[in-house]
């Protein structure tokens, strides 16, 4: 697939016309499956890129954090947004930096130099980023599964351990406040159709809205995704669950690879033949739930993540110091121009 004839096409003219892209874009690659190499008969294609912010941005009273084409399925982050999801290795943009050569589209100079400058971001963070989404795509492989095996007072309690699970960031962030407590639970149902239902009680003061918005949208997220991933009679939706089990999988071991060797591995070469294995549905049995081998191979990732954690090299946390330079000499960029 030609790539590069696809990106200069009308379809992407927001690329050259838009006032925060054109000529401000450092670099552009491929995301998704193409850039994993786990593609199965096309697939979608998915750019994700990197833009310079403006200098009203740095200097003056404008924000900006992302661009978003949802016709394209592309996404271009700022520079300052790119730089603060890569301190706590976030996967979705670890990923732009681990491309292969001609799996970049748009490569200019600085943005050369963000890749060379990699190794600033890489720490020992990425253990509990990839970890944390790779347990996402567990739940949800979970869920659906569960979602067929389970009486509905036992898919009850699977759906509590999941959001539980979901909200053990959050809940770590705020143990130590007075902000009050929030009680899951279990009884019977007031729902009609129910036999069992999950039950909150809320009780917090001072709180930031935001904050508590975005825990109820955890656990909303968990809800959704388990009712929706979990009617599944159709093969579209078989092949939805055989890609969540690929991309669990997946993520270990590009954690494992930045923990063991410091490396960010995009294009998983010499994994192709696991990943496609698991997303043809080689894994799964008939009833849907997946067989005693893929649990065996995931028990294997998850004991080589936690290995690979206590034995990295790579430090616990960013050198700030670094970091902010490097900022610094990419932003001066930005407002005079040489770029």
């Amino acid at each position: 697939m030609d790539f590069k004839k696809i990106m200069n096409s009308s379809e992407y003219d927001f690329l050259r016309t838009h006032e925060r892209l054109g000529n401000r874009i450092i670099l552009l690659g491929l995301g998704g499956s193409h850039a994993y190499g786990t593609s199965i008969g096309g697939g979608d294609i998915d750019f994700r890129g990197v833009t310079l912010n403006l200098p009203s941005d740095l200097l003056g009273l404008t924000e900006f954090e992302q661009y978003e084409d949802e016709h394209t399925d592309t996404v271009i982050y700022s520079f300052n947004k790119i730089i603060k999801l890569l301190l706590e290795c976030n996967p979705n943009t670890c990923e732009i930096l681990g491309l292969d050569e001609d799996q970049y589209l748009i490569k200019t100079a600085l943005g050369q130099e963000l890749i060379d400058h990699k190794d600033l971001f890489l720490s020992k963070r990425a253990a509990k980023s990839f970890g944390g989404y790779a347990s996402a795509q567990l739940r949800r492989l979970q869920n659906a599964i569960a979602r067929d095996s389970m009486p509905q007072a036992e898919r009850e309690q699977h759906i509590l351990n999941s959001v539980r699970n979901a909200l053990e960031d959050f809940n770590r962030r705020y143990e130590e406040t007075d902000c009050g407590s929030l009680r899951l639970y279990i009884d019977k149902a007031v729902t009609e159709g129910l036999e069992s239902e999950i039950f909150v009680d809320a009780n917090y003061q001072h709180m930031p809205l935001r904050e508590y918005e975005k825990m109820f949208a955890t656990m909303n997220m968990v809800v959704r995704d388990y009712d929706k991933i979990g009617k599944r009679n159709k093969k579209k939706d078989d092949n939805h669950l055989n890609k969540h089990a690929m991309h669990l999988i997946r993520l270990f071991m590009m954690a494992i690879d930045i923990l063991d060797k410091g490396e960010i591995r995009t294009h998983r070469t010499d994994d192709l033949e696991l990943l496609l294995q698991i997303r043809r549905g080689e894994f799964q049995k008939e009833d849907h739930s997946f067989k005693d081998e893929f649990y065996e191979i995931l028990g294997h990732y998850e004991r080589e993540l936690e290995r690979a954690t206590k034995e990295s090299k790579l430090p616990d946390n960013p050198d700030m110091e670094k970091v902010a330079e490097f900022v610094e000499y990419v932003n001066r960029k930005a407002i005079e121009g040489g770029y």
